[in-house]
């Protein structure tokens, strides 16, 4: 049985992940390793606590001996690096622990990765490991930077991040494909745009938008609210991990896109429409220092030489989505409030 190790797992990507690999898989098992920070919600995970495949670990990325003992305990032997600090905005004004987590954080799981699955990891020069170990680091698009009106990022884009969240996952993914080069370890990295659908964080523009205008609260739109992103549905995404994982070339890179251009403000609107308000809740505000203009991914190597493809719909998925937040009002209210951060004592108070 495969043993994954996913970081962040109480997150919003990370708790996809863990619902479709074991729904998806029977040979599987799970251990999710998350320091519970404000954007990690163990609720997300009330499906599977029961699930003999699945074992919380609250621990840190950044702690080494945490980190080795999830790898000595369970037989680790494939990685999917979710934890990560991931708004630009909490970014900007607080750019220390993004530089922590995402940079350090990484460097200690590839350092235990490289020790548990190297066959002899005291000789520098043995670059052979465990059969079927992989590491994969989950990125973004934003590391590519801007783009004007026209062109894609491809795998080939030179990383040219703007702001001190991409420039901290650019430094991540430049650390893995240097133990890939240096020491051999079987890695791959994934750059994603951007993500929607359930438990997403509600700080993040589409349940924001949703809480806001159920509450009947303004909405701000940054600038002109003509920033256009490729929006992925993340059980999308997980299928392109799970692909990756199972079908890639050790080494190489792959982006992963939903081939749905928008702007901010077509997302806003659409989410108006969603929820019977009107365009006078739009508020316009100052733009972020450093906000990047357009990003689209071009996912031509992922489709074609590992056969995935995104499965929906922008309008499919955008309607489960609104629907899936109208339906969870209480969860989203746990989240605003603080409420869900006592769900770890409350399960685990007594271990």
């Amino acid at each position: 049985m495969q043993t994954i190790l996913v970081t962040g797992g109480a997150g919003f990507i990370g708790s996809n992940f863990i619902y479709y690999m074991l729904g998806t898989h029977d040979d599987v098992r799970i251990v999710n390793l998350d320091a519970l920070t404000y954007a990690g919600n163990l609720e997300n995970l009330r499906g599977v606590e029961l699930d003999p495949r699945y074992t919380f670990v609250r621990g840190d990325v950044r702690d080494k001996a945490a980190v080795d003992a999830v790898f000595d305990a369970y037989g680790v032997d494939t990685v999917v690096h979710f934890a990560a600090e991931s708004h630009v905005d909490r970014s900007i004004t607080n750019p220390e622990i993004f530089l922590s987590t995402n940079i350090l954080g990484t460097g200690v799981l590839l350092e235990s990765a490289k020790r548990h699955w190297n066959l002899r990891p005291d000789d520098k020069y043995c670059r052979e490991y465990r059969a079927g170990v992989r590491y994969l680091q989950v990125s973004t698009d934003e590391v590519y930077g801007a783009l004007g009106k026209t062109g894609m990022f491809t795998e080939a884009t030179p990383l040219s991040p703007n702001s001190p969240y991409s420039a901290s996952k650019t430094s991540a993914d430049l650390l893995v494909r240097a133990y890939g080069e240096t020491y051999g370890l079987p890695v791959n990295i994934t750059r994603c745009s951007n993500n929607y659908g359930p438990y997403q964080f509600p700080e993040k523009l589409i349940p924001l938008m949703i809480r806001n205008c159920l509450l009947g609260k303004p909405l701000p739109v940054y600038g002109d609210g003509m920033q256009v992103r490729d929006w992925l549905h993340v059980r999308d995404h997980c299928a392109a991990i799970d692909t990756v994982l199972r079908k890639g070339r050790v080494g190489d890179v792959y982006n992963v896109g939903g081939n749905n251009e928008k702007a901010n403000i077509e997302i806003v609107r659409l989410v108006l429409a969603a929820t019977g308000r009107d365009e006078s809740l739009i508020r316009h505000v100052q733009d972020r220092p450093g906000h990047d203009r357009r990003y689209a991914i071009d996912n031509t190597k992922i489709t074609t030489e590992l056969g995935w493809a995104p499965a929906y719909t922008f309008e499919r998925g955008m309607s489960e989505t609104v629907q899936w937040y109208l339906d969870n009002t209480a969860w989203v209210e746990r989240v605003v409030s603080g409420e869900y951060q006592n769900y770890y004592d409350t399960m685990y108070g007594n271990v």
